[in-house]
């Protein structure tokens, strides 16, 4: 079946309460444990009906924001979400209270009770209208975005297109596009403050209630950390700034005097090479050409899956007015189907896209019909080890999206990987600094802001740039509106994508087969468990951010 023809029917409130009451109660008075199993069964139904309902009527709305009919569909979600949530939290303290819960771990998985104390902590009923108001608040910002335009050049662009600009190997197209951009977040600006200090004023308040000294607490077991907590993220990031930023001011600096620049500005930083970045030599339906063949050649698993999502059509790729703004992959659990959405704009990101969104969708695809697929999903951080792993598996074939620049894209890829990573924790300790002190005004925020940007990226100048050199870099990752605390998941991934190169480069298959294996673990195992089967090290462990940005710094200068 075609994504497109998959029939939407929304679930109503009134059936999920009754139905989540009555599995709760089944728990709760199940006189043998196999009555428990049964019970969570149900649930596991239950919860596949959601987010088949709810993420179909998200795709359908992100593919284009001015459709009446599944903005309404947006909005009936955001509204009952927080109330399925907190019934969710009454099903997993019946679970966590149960009598049989020494027996239940052995037939489930103790993760899944780990699970489940995140879930007790992370809402309460006195917070549902809270809830209800931050979703408002998150599809407001979401809209706004997807609905802006830029003048540039005579023409109005979307960010996804105008982000084309930005890479372009003239400087001074680069600094027209940055300028074009600033000037439009300044028009917003208001508008951009205002949701944003909501978003804070609201989960701040729902941090207090359920008695929590921030958000931040609250924020951890929203996204079910259940393997590295507050203190080891921050030591990660020490880790980051002594390693890895002083490798990354040295590769920015080779970059810089490549470039004839003596003055490295915001709007260099997308490019790395001199002339610009290579673009791929094919045009849209080629890129899927060749991805098919690529993942056809990967694996047979890997085949089996590129085949479903092309006959699937389970791709949205063009950019257009109205359409979100970003890139993600969502799953329809009850079809067992991905579904990919992004915005080609004619750059390297759009191969980017066949190989990390796809990484999710593999994902996705291989755990399907596993047993604890949907009530013990895998961590944000292994799900962009999926995907930020797969870019580097793809390195072996791209000379067919490329040509004779592959070499270039690798040097681009790599360079970019590395100097993501602090840029991703100036994102994380900004939103530890915001929900420490929400009273901060606006103007206070960007200060951080920028302070922080010193300390990450202190090769960077924005001087001179107007709106943007006030600090508001972050006003247009929509991470920190739409998504707090996730962002240095992708840091945390990034270092075992990494590893997973210097072995891919050693023995591509070998080193395949053991990302194959992590993949279909699912959520089954913690995080540095997951790592330590596929013979990776902890991000956490000592030396590992040294030894990571002294390899990496090796590869760099073998493929320049």
């Amino acid at each position: 079946m075609k994504v497109s023809e998959i029939r939407y029917e929304r679930i109503g409130i009134d059936e999920i309460c009754d139905s989540m009451e009555r599995i709760t109660a089944k728990v709760k008075e199940a006189a043998a444990p196999g009555v428990i199993i049964g019970a969570r069964e149900e649930y596991v139904a239950l919860l596949k009906r959601f987010l088949t309902a709810s993420q179909l009527s998200y795709a359908r709305y992100t593919q284009n924001t001015a459709d009446e009919f599944y903005r309404r569909e947006k909005d009936y979600y955001d509204e009952i979400t927080p109330r399925f949530q907190s019934l969710q939290r009454d099903y997993a303290c019946a679970m966590l209270e149960s009598r049989f819960r020494g027996e239940l771990e052995k037939e489930l998985n103790p993760l899944l009770f780990a699970l489940y104390e995140a879930q007790k902590k992370s809402v309460s009923p006195a917070v549902i209208s809270d809830m209800i108001e931050e979703n408002r608040l998150v599809t407001e910002y979401s809209k706004l975005m997807a609905q802006m335009t830029f003048d540039f050049n005579g023409m109005k662009l979307p960010l996804p297109l105008l982000r084309k600009y930005m890479q372009d190997d003239s400087r001074r197209t680069r600094r027209d596009a940055y300028e074009a951009l600033g000037e439009k977040l300044f028009e917003e600006s208001g508008k951009l403050d205002s949701i944003f200090s909501g978003l804070v004023r609201v989960r701040d308040g729902m941090a207090k209630k359920m008695g929590y000294r921030s958000f931040t607490e609250l924020g951890y077991y929203r996204m079910n950390r259940i393997s590295y907590d507050e203190n080891m993220v921050r030591a990660f990031r020490d880790g980051v700034a002594r390693g890895i930023v002083p490798a990354v001011k040295r590769l920015k600096g080779r970059i810089a005097a490549s470039m004839g620049i003596e003055k490295f500005m915001l709007y260099d930083n997308d490019v790395n090479i001199p002339g610009g970045n290579p673009k791929p030599v094919r045009d849209k339906d080629g890129i899927f050409r060749e991805a098919q063949e690529m993942y056809r050649d990967m694996s047979a698993e890997t085949a089996k899956f590129i085949d479903m999502m092309t006959g699937a059509e389970a791709f949205d790729v063009e950019s257009r007015e109205n359409k979100w703004g970003g890139g993600y992959c969502v799953c329809f659990p009850d079809y067992g189907q991905p579904f990919i959405l992004a915005n080609f704009n004619g750059t390297a990101d759009d191969v980017n896209v066949m190989t990390h969104e796809a990484g999710h969708a593999l994902a996705d695809y291989l755990i399907a019909g596993t047993r604890f697929a949907y009530d013990l999903p895998y961590g944000a951080e292994t799900a962009e080890v999926h995907s930020m792993s797969m870019e580097f598996f793809a390195w072996k074939y791209m000379e067919r999206f490329f040509g004779e620049n592959a070499a270039k894209y690798k040097f681009c890829h790599l360079a970019d990987a590395l100097s993501f990573i602090p840029y991703g924790c100036a994102v994380d300790e900004f939103q530890h600094i915001i929900y420490a002190e929400p009273e901060l005004t606006p103007k206070q925020r960007k200060d951080a802001w920028n302070a922080l940007e010193k300390k990450y990226r202190p090769y960077l100048s924005t001087q001179g740039m107007g709106y943007l050199s006030e600090g508001t870099r972050w006003q247009y990752q929509m991470h920190i509106y739409e998504l707090p605390f996730y962002y240095i998941d992708y840091c945390l991934a990034l270092t075992a994508a990494l590893q997973f190169l210097g072995e891919s480069q050693r023995d591509h298959a070998g080193a395949f087969a053991k990302y194959l294996k992590l993949v279909k673990r699912g959520g089954e195992e913690r995080f540095p468990v997951l790592l330590a089967q596929a013979g990776l090290k902890s991000p956490f462990a000592e030396g590992a951010l040294e030894k990571l940005a002294a390899d990496a710094e090796e590869h760099i200068r073998r493929i320049s």
